[in-house]
């Protein structure tokens, strides 16, 4: 059933799911080029569609969330086996460090890509505050 407040979206106006090409780190405009250079650097333009990424700023969002993934991961697990079994010092040391670095390392690119994909789909930018009127504070005294 088609109602007035239903539009049907055109070929030529359907950006691809951004949380697919964030996740598969393509331009999220395309989601034809590239949106990485090297392992976490974001390259200067989409070599399919031309999109300048000048725009891609996700900031500490993707480390604050693997951050507490990882710790919630590594931690719990720590606590578990610690209660459950009291290995020695060096079985904890051999066990949570490669796990903090795969639980830390492998979901970062794959959070970057999301969050840029997800501002550029929100149209999200930094904050700013306009001052469309004068400021001066005039002070209202009452002298008796």
């Amino acid at each position: 059933m088609h109602t007035p407040f239903m539009t049907d979206p055109s070929p030529t106006d359907a950006h691809p799911s951004p949380f697919v090409t964030g996740l598969a780190g393509r331009c999220p405009q395309c989601g034809k080029g590239k949106l990485f250079q090297g392992f976490l650097g974001i390259r200067p333009c989409c070599e399919a569609c031309g999109l300048d990424f000048a725009f891609a700023d996700a900031g500490d969002g993707p480390a604050v969330f693997v951050i507490l993934l990882a710790g919630f991961i590594v931690v719990g697990a720590g606590l578990l086996a610690e209660i459950r079994y009291a290995p020695p010092l060096w079985v904890h040391a051999v066990l949570w460090v490669p796990l903090v670095l795969i639980v830390t390392l492998a979901p970062l690119r794959l959070l970057k890509g999301l969050l840029i994909a997800l501002q550029y789909h929100n149209d999200a930018a930094e904050g700013r505050i306009e001052h469309t009127c004068d400021c001066r504070v005039v002070a209202n005294i009452r002298v008796r």
